[in-house]
């Protein structure tokens, strides 16, 4: 598995937005959806906020790569779950860098189920 560059994660770590698009069957991409993302550790996390039947999540589990755009950097990706350990750390961080935007969205993405739909992102 790939790693980040330093520089890349952190840059898109501080973007308040990140685009995403998952790879159809053919290899072609489907058009971008913008959500909110975090950095822990050396990767990259995103999580549904309407839970796993979410179209974006499905479609990015299902075919594993896709692509992301967030602070400067365009970026192939490989998408897969998370350990579900890392639920906690994952919240924190969610927390830290959107609280400013009221317990509505900020809940979606770090209530009690929202960690079963964590992805990990790394480079291609």
């Amino acid at each position: 598995m790939a790693a980040w560059d330093e520089e890349e994660l952190r840059r898109i770590g501080a973007a308040t937005e990140l685009r995403v698009s998952s790879r159809r069957p053919d290899g072609t991409l489907r058009p971008y959806v913008t959500i909110w993302h975090v950095g822990v550790g050396d990767a990259l996390y995103l999580r549904s906020a309407h839970g796993p039947e979410n179209g974006w999540f499905r479609r990015a589990l299902r075919a594993g790569t896709g692509r992301i755009s967030s602070g400067g950097v365009e970026q192939d990706v490989t998408f897969g779950l998370a350990d579900p350990a890392l639920g906690p750390e994952v919240s924190a961080a969610l927390h830290a860098k959107y609280d400013r935007f009221g317990p509505g969205p900020v809940g979606a993405i770090t209530g009690p189920d929202a960690a079963t739909t964590t992805l990990v992102v790394m480079p291609e």
